[in-house]
């Protein structure tokens, strides 16, 4: 690395520098065909693989198979166009379909479609402000449940269509209903729906093992629908359900408009944008993990947002990055954003061209697509580990898991996040420790080559009942600031001097300086001095902002100064 560059990484970036789009970075370091070809295709792989799934989302979602398309191709077309990771393909994604249902179900297809629009003005603002760094601080156990429990609801929101089944009327949201009103219409199963959805599941798992870079899921699609079509069979399918899907793009329009609509929607849009920028950092993280490349934050959360307002704006849905399809891109050779670009061109060409073929493709076939995507998507592996991991992380894990399946998935995730931040500051509040510097054993120690010794600090600490000498070590704040203030309350009697090393505190907040105060106050009606040693510039300065200051206190860089200090007093009272 030259100097210049070692000098430009330890400088503060300028706005352009953290917002301008990597695809611009990529074509500055020089785009040539022979990576076009292997971006065409990346995209093209990639567009096999969302084809299918951008429609069974949508259907899933409570709306129509084409609002699915229209958000991979606009949505998906802003993310890589704009975004600040290399690889990300953005689309309908899994985990908003319990979200989005119940948005369509509560307000409609116009509610969705403004609760999407105010979802992208608030990743916008949340980029702007470079807020996107706190959204990593979601913890894996919980991001572990809520993905767990989403898994389970979609699969529940599949079994009507993986049947076959005819309900007496709408099918229930909470999962205890739903399974109590799919129990009770199990007698209407429909043995060629069932039969199709396990074809395609056994096809779409056999090409995986087989022949891993197929397009499995556009596979299994193609080969149930040409065996409905060639033996007639009596299942549902698109073009009996929805009448087909367009051969063109809607014209743009903004989302109807109202300010009690937008309070009433405030909610919602907050969950999309939440989960939205959850799902797009998880899924450029896993991106830079398997190629090395580092995104920029900040820059993916702009795009998100603008990607969720252009989407709402042509009638599509929420989008966010897509970890499945990201990997998939990978995989397939992209060199950069071009490949996500021309995934949404492949996207509309297949819309305009293939759309009447489309009409044939059965429902139970793209169920049992979900019903796969479902199963990748309950990591299991993980939520095994962390149960066995230790009883906190198993807590906010499971409880997690079990609020999102019973509650709401908002619940949940506030529900896991409140659970592992008190977990954490459990856990912070161990780690600190108080302890006096009067060793019971030194360590056995060489001479100095014939040189004298100097005299150690702690003699005169040892050898004087009256100066109380502790060190606190650890980060210094709320959730540690009662074990501190006991451990000091229990010092001697009537200490002249009480001696304080912060050298290995890194950080305090104003709860514990308050507890330092007091334990100055204390002092202070005792006649006693404080000596307050190798505090750091952040730490004196919350001290000294809640009163901890001289003439009370006396603030040292080094224990042995404040010893001399503490003699020098002892002396001249004497």
């Amino acid at each position: 690395m030259t100097a210049e560059a070692r000098n430009a990484s330890f400088r503060n970036p300028s706005f352009t520098e953290l917002y301008t789009p990597k695809l611009v970075t990529v074509l500055r370091e020089g785009y040539g065909f022979s990576t076009f070809k292997a971006d065409v295709l990346a995209g093209l792989t990639v567009a096999i693989v969302a084809l299918p799934l951008s429609m069974a989302i949508a259907i899933a979602s409570g709306v129509t198979p084409d609002r699915g398309l229209y958000t991979s191709i606009v949505g998906g077309f802003v993310i890589s166009a704009l975004g600040g990771s290399r690889f990300q393909i953005g689309g309908p994604a899994g985990a908003f379909i319990v979200l989005v249902a119940a948005a369509v179900q509560q307000h409609g297809l116009d509610g969705l479609l403004l609760a999407t629009f105010m979802s992208g003005l608030i990743l916008l603002g949340v980029g702007v402000l470079r807020l996107g760094t706190f959204i990593k601080y979601i913890p894996y156990p919980v991001t572990v449940g809520f993905t767990s429990g989403i898994a389970i609801i979609i699969f529940s929101s599949q079994i009507k269509d993986l049947l076959g089944l005819t309900l007496h009327g709408a099918e229930p949201g909470p999962i205890i209903a739903k399974f109590e009103a799919l129990g009770a219409a199990l007698p209407t199963l429909n043995l060629s729906a069932a039969a199709v959805a396990l074809l395609t599941i056994a096809v779409v798992v056999g090409v995986r093992r087989l022949r891993p870079h197929w397009p499995a899921f556009l596979i299994g699609t193609v080969v149930a629908a040409l065996l409905v079509w060639l033996l007639g069979l009596p299942v549902e399918t698109l073009g009996t359900r929805f009448g087909g899907i367009p051969r063109s793009l809607p014209a743009p329009a903004l989302p109807a408009f109202s300010l009690g609509k937008a309070i009433d929607l405030l909610p919602t849009a907050l969950a999309f944008a939440l989960l939205g920028g959850i799902e797009s950092l998880l899924s450029a993280v896993v991106a830079d993990s398997m190629t090395g490349r580092r995104h920029r934050s900040n820059a993916e959360l702009v795009a998100q947002g603008l990607a969720n307002i252009a989407s709402s704006l042509f009638g599509g849905i929420c989008v966010t990055g897509a970890i499945a399809r990201t990997a998939t891109n990978i995989r397939a050779g992209s060199r950069g954003p071009v490949s996500g670009i021309l995934h949404s061109a492949f996207v509309l060409a297949f819309m305009l061209i293939a759309a009447p073929l489309a009409s044939y493709t059965p429902l139970a076939a793209l169920a049992a697509i979900l019903a796969v995507v479902c199963w990748n998507m309950a990591e299991r592996h993980q939520f095994a580990t962390l149960v066995r991991a230790s009883a906190g992380d198993a807590a906010v894990v499971t409880v997690t898991f079990l609020v999102v399946v019973f509650r709401d998935l908002t619940e949940g995730i506030l529900t896991g996040f409140t659970l592992g931040s008190l977990l954490f500051l459990h856990r912070m509040s161990q780690a600190v420790e108080v302890e006096p510097l009067r060793p019971i054993a030194e360590p056995d120690m060489p001479d100095a080559n014939g040189a004298s010794e100097p005299p150690p600090y702690d003699l005169v600490l040892a050898s004087n009942p009256d100066i109380v000498a502790y060190r606190i070590s650890g980060a210094f704040f709320f959730g540690a600031a009662a074990t501190v203030a006991a451990a000091l309350d229990s010092i001697g009697e009537h200490p002249k001097a009480y001696l304080i090393d912060f050298s290995a505190v890194p950080v305090i907040d104003s709860t514990a300086a308050s507890t330092i105060h007091g334990v100055v106050r204390k002092a202070a009606r005792g006649k006693a001095s404080i000596q307050i040693v190798g505090a750091r510039p952040a730490v004196l300065k919350v001290l000294l902002a809640h009163g901890v200051r001289p003439p009370q206190v006396h603030y040292k860089a080094h224990l042995a100064e404040a010893v001399k200090a503490v003699e020098g007093d002892r002396s001249a009272r004497s």
